[in-house]
């Protein structure tokens, strides 16, 4: 294994709530609800978890098992890895398609963070408080109509994350990671202990875990593969990247399960924290992305202690999107730091900006570059769709496959601390069946 070369994680705890923090995010809370809501429910929760299981471990090992090799950024990692083990340097084409993916969804994610702050603020002064269905619904299309105010929240979000990335592995990613996980967890405790008192969450119990096998169909078992697959930040150069901080010492087939298990954990809590208030209030679980920013400030604002459980919503939301959003500027800024003359903090609000800059074009796209339109998407629905459709699927799909066929079987075996029997049993995972979920979800997600 190639030598430890520069900043790694102060501790395994410090590596599993960083990464945790990176897989736990909108695509958690915001994302995994409305999709089962829109998925017939329990009958998706439970594809989910066998896919996150047999697609997703594999390639969240793969992934940081080439990066601590590399002990370098993904591209760089990709091109020497690839090198040493005899294969062609056009391997690191791998490492710039996470590198690029995590700088194109950072752009637009940084937007939907800037919406959960604004409407952390907004539960504050009581913006939501006695208003119906119709006022709610235009709360919102008036932010999204507003390019000030979505470029005060957009730059507000950025200035956060900045903050924390600059600062580096140890003192800016771990220990914003020790701080926010905690905290979201908690605030989602709280939240599921109000469910739980409110009367519905029989019913909410019931509609995530008791499935109706007759709303499993075709669609549903790939919605839950690619939710699978991209709650976990594969394919965007993250994990490759953490991965690069790793030491010898961490067994990451165990970390990984931790991993997972925590980020698992926290999307059924917060499904358990949001349907509950949902069928308390009779609305639709269904409501497919207005879920959590029309459907819940419209049952915040109309509720006895409203005011309270909506600022802990959106603050757990908002703590979310900031763990991700550190996670997703770290491949960017680790590559420039590598691969230029610039310091941590330079490389940091180089990247910061550059992803700024997108990102008001992606929030434009709401009101006046409506009409400029790419492949018949506006530039967020574009962002979206060429990200989650091709860049992350193709990414963690060559992660996979040069992990299978480039590395030394003997050597992984070694490290990933198997017996033959279990590595045995393990190839056939990372070999055939993860990268079988990928391709299906890609091809898919192209018809």
């Amino acid at each position: 294994m190639a030598k430890l070369a520069h900043a790694q994680w102060s501790s395994r705890m410090g590596f599993v709530l960083a990464a945790a923090g990176s897989a736990v995010g909108l695509g958690n809370i915001w994302r995994f609800s409305y999709m089962t809501g829109e998925s017939g429910g329990a009958a998706f929760v439970l594809v989910y978890l066998a896919c996150v299981t047999l697609v997703g471990l594999p390639i969240l090992v793969a992934e940081w098992m080439i990066g601590r090799r590399g002990q370098k950024n993904p591209i760089n990692t990709m091109a020497d890895l690839a090198t040493s083990h005899g294969r062609s340097r056009a391997w690191a084409t791998i490492g710039i398609s996470g590198v690029l993916a995590a700088f194109l969804i950072l752009s637009f994610y940084s937007v939907i963070g800037g919406w959960s702050l604004n409407y952390t603020l907004g539960s504050v002064i009581g913006t939501f408080n006695g208003q119906d269905s119709d006022a709610v619904g235009a709360i919102f299309d008036n932010l999204l109509g507003n390019p000030t105010a979505l470029l005060l929240w957009h730059t507000a979000f950025m200035v956060l994350v900045v903050g924390i990335v600059a600062r580096g592995v140890t003192k800016g990613l771990e220990a914003a990671s020790r701080i926010l996980m905690p905290a979201l967890v908690v605030l989602l405790l709280i939240l599921v202990g109000y469910g739980m008192a409110s009367g519905h969450f029989g019913e909410a119990l019931t509609f995530m875990f008791n499935p109706d096998w007759e709303a499993l169909d075709g669609g549903v078992v790939l919605a839950a593969m690619g939710q699978a697959f991209f709650t976990l930040s594969l394919g965007m150069g993250i994990m490759m990247a953490y991965g690069s901080y790793l030491g010898e010492d961490v067994n990451l087939i165990s970390t990984a399960r931790t991993v997972i298990i925590l980020d698992t954990a926290i999307a059924l809590l917060a499904g358990l924290a949001i349907f509950p208030i949902v069928f308390a209030n009779g609305l639709s679980a269904s409501e497919g992305p207005g879920l959590i920013f029309v459907t819940l400030p419209l049952a915040f604002g109309n509720m006895a202690g409203g005011t309270i459980l909506g600022l802990m919503f959106f603050l757990l939301l908002t703590f979310a999107a900031l763990t991700s959003a550190i996670s997703l500027l770290e491949p960017v800024v680790e590559t420039l730091e590598e691969r230029t003359s610039l310091s941590r903090t330079g490389s940091t609000l180089v990247s910061a900006i550059a992803v700024w800059v997108l990102g008001v074009a992606a929030l434009l796209s709401f009101n006046v570059w409506s009409d400029v339109l790419f492949f018949g998407l506006n530039i967020f629905d574009f962002l979206d769709t060429f990200t989650s459709k091709i860049l992350l699927p193709l990414t963690g799909l060559g992660a996979i496959i040069f992990f299978s066929i480039c590395l030394d079987k003997e050597e992984a075996r070694k490290e990933l601390r198997l017996d033959i029997y279990d590595f045995t049993l393990w190839n056939l995972l990372a070999k055939y069946v993860a990268p079988l979920g990928v391709i299906v979800v890609f091809l898919t997600g192209l018809i």
